[in-house]
């Protein structure tokens, strides 16, 4: 695929250096924008236009550029095409060359010079004269080529009469009409072989290469674990992160949880845990109770909502647990900063591998900080005045 890179911006390259010496011979430029464009009106010399929609209806005498969303040649080009388009529509002959990239790309009259296309579906109907170059999804090419052709897709098919050799590399088909005719070489890559009618001549013979673009079963294990592993760790560096910022956006939140677990009985802490292990426990047994009847349903998804990032914001806390833990045991820091969060939280990723003892001890960390975080919102919601008895 770098090889037809480097051919395609060759391809687009070297007719600059053509189109300026046409134009020093032309008249002057004419510039166009709109939102949607009709050129109807002849230009005596190179073209350019930019809109939504392009609409060319008058002769171009020199060259012919345009940028657009749909943009539609319905009048001959003396020089060379250039069009960067979504749907590209030529109706009309090209003198020079014809360089284009688009969504869909529809060329019915003759190109006199080469033809270069990329786009995700690309059908000529037309006669090129010069070399042809397509880079597309599915390439129709219905009019034959005088010169060589190279084409890069997944599904290619081939009708008319080509006179050189024509080169495919294709993902998917690769189909011959009846009664085409390539007097050089049929060279294609492609998983399966070709479909080539009897009334097909090829002068030159036929080079065929099997290409199997689906892994072998090796290969599968292994991008398999890959991304398995890629995974795994794009999570842990993701809860890193985060861990990191809440412990810096909250951390008097964080240096109460630490301190009660410093500071409360195991019997307080036992409580705690159990009170999470509870709210994990029943809030899914109430949202499919709430979801059996119509009305409950929008509050069942609120209640999900809820759940959800209670249980994301208990394995967050779990992190920053671990983390002030060990940073009051071992620097005899009370204070709880946002790098305790990262430490504790890759602490946490290291102890979940740990087998048999890993996730009970996760888990046991994760139901006392959704616990915390439950009575933390329930003194938030319901203050409790103490001088009132």
């Amino acid at each position: 695929m770098s090889r037809a890179l480097l051919i395609t911006l060759v391809a687009f390259l070297l007719p600059v250096s053509v189109s300026a010496a046409h134009s020093a011979v032309v008249g002057p430029a004419t510039f166009k924008a709109a939102q949607s464009l009709i050129a109807a009106s002849s230009s005596p010399g190179n073209s350019y236009a930019v809109g939504a929609s392009v609409v060319l209806t008058a002769p171009v005498a020199g060259d012919f550029s345009a940028l657009g969303g749909s943009v539609i040649t319905a009048a001959p080009v003396a020089g060379d095409n250039l069009i960067l388009a979504g749907s590209i529509y030529s109706r009309a002959s090209v003198e020079g060359d014809f360089r284009c990239i688009g969504g869909n790309i529809d060329i019915s009259k003759p190109v006199a010079g080469d033809l270069v296309a990329i786009g995700l579906s690309v059908h000529d109907s037309g006669d090129t004269k010069g070399s042809v170059f397509i880079i597309a999804m599915n390439t129709k090419l219905d009019a034959g080529a005088s010169g060589p052709v190279t084409i890069y897709g997944n599904n290619v098919s081939l009708a008319g009469d080509f006179a050189g050799d024509v080169t495919v590399v294709a993902g998917g088909r690769v189909t011959l009409a009846p009664g085409t005719t390539i007097h050089g070489n049929l060279s294609y890559e492609a998983p399966d072989l070709a479909t080539i009618p009897d009334s097909a001549t090829i002068a030159g013979g036929v080079t065929y290469t099997n290409a199997s673009y689906l892994p072998d079963i090796g290969t599968s294990r292994l991008l398999a674990f890959m991304s398995i592993g890629f995974f795994i760790i794009a999570r842990i560096v993701g809860a890193i992160i985060l861990a990191g910022l809440l412990a810096g956006l909250f951390p008097k939140f964080a240096e109460t949880l630490v301190e009660n677990v410093s500071r409360n009985r195991l019997r307080d802490i036992l409580l705690t845990s159990l009170l999470g292990f509870a709210i994990f426990v029943a809030t899914p047994i109430v949202i499919v109770l709430l979801m059996l009847t119509f009305v409950g349903i929008g509050l069942a998804l609120l209640v999900l909502i809820l759940y959800a990032l209670l249980a994301l914001l208990a394995v967050m806390y779990a992190g920053i647990l671990a983390g002030g833990i060990a940073m009051r045991t071992f620097m005899k820091r009370r204070q709880v900063l946002w790098h305790d969060g990262v430490a504790g939280m890759a602490i946490l990723a290291l102890v979940s591998l740990v087998p048999f003892v890993g996730l009970p001890v996760v888990l046991l960390l994760a139901l006392f900080a959704a616990g915390t975080l439950l009575q933390t919102f329930f003194r938030f919601a319901f203050p409790y005045d103490e001088g009132h008895e």
